[in-house]
């Protein structure tokens, strides 16, 4: 039997979230003990207290470690599209999509885990950097006038609920397509779908978005902020 190592193991956090992904991947993020976690990453049951107090704070590490890696696909996508404002948004889009398939038990512990993140600081700052590369991309169109100015919750709201509702049934095997490649083929059609619809609306206005912002700050675990405090370089539940 393998003998559990201590728990001032060097790698310590990064091997308790590997743990913890391959668990999720089996049973959810909801069925775990932190002592199974610590079996399967082969040290003390003691030791994953030395970085977390308790499951819900290392799902929240996951959650953040994931959002990061959203951020960090959305920016990629986005810088391989070229300058066109339009593009950089459509392939983000697309870039949220791959991450949801590159990274599902991330993706699931973000949006579908019984628990909000918001009381976890380094959960709330990436789901902050997410939001806001989606928010940023939005209002850059309306810059470049590629889309209508004024109030960007809307479109993003639209945006968002676009991607977010292909990841997850692509995530789920909802959608009737083979593979990863014609899932994001199917990406590509849905978000010029959407843009052309965004780009063509003079004016969209709707008065809910009041409302829904405090829901956006619950869904990505982000502060409320100014429109004009997210003009700056730099999406949890769903």
């Amino acid at each position: 039997m393998k003998k559990p190592r201590p728990y001032h193991h060097g790698n310590l956090k990064p091997a308790l979230l590997e743990a913890s992904l391959a668990l999720i991947r089996e049973i959810g993020p909801s069925a775990f003990t932190l002592r199974e976690v610590a079996r399967r990453a082969g040290v003390s049951h003691n030791a994953p207290y030395r970085h977390f107090r308790d499951k819900e704070e290392l799902l929240a590490a996951v959650a953040a470690q994931g959002f990061d890696r959203l951020t960090d696909s959305m920016r990629r996508a986005a810088a391989a599209a070229g300058s066109s404002p339009l593009e950089r948004l459509r392939f983000s889009g697309r870039g949220y999509v791959q991450f949801a398939l590159r990274h599902p038990q991330h993706f699931t512990v973000m949006f579908d885990a019984p628990w909000h993140f918001e009381a976890y600081q380094e959960a709330h700052a990436a789901g902050e950097r997410a939001f806001g590369t989606l928010v940023r991309c939005i209002q850059e169109c309306q810059s470049a006038g590629c889309l209508p100015k004024g109030d960007w919750q809307p479109l993003a709201l639209l945006a968002w609920s676009m991607v977010h509702g292909i990841a997850k049934l692509a995530v789920g095997g909802r959608l009737p397509l083979s593979g990863a490649a014609q899932v994001l083929e199917f990406t590509d059609l849905a978000t010029e779908a959407i843009r052309l619809g965004m780009a063509n609306v003079a004016d969209l206005h709707f008065p809910a978005c009041r409302s829904l912002e405090s829901h956006l700050s619950a869904s990505f675990p982000r502060k409320r902020e100014s429109t004009s405090a997210r003009r700056g370089p730099p999406l949890s539940r769903g």
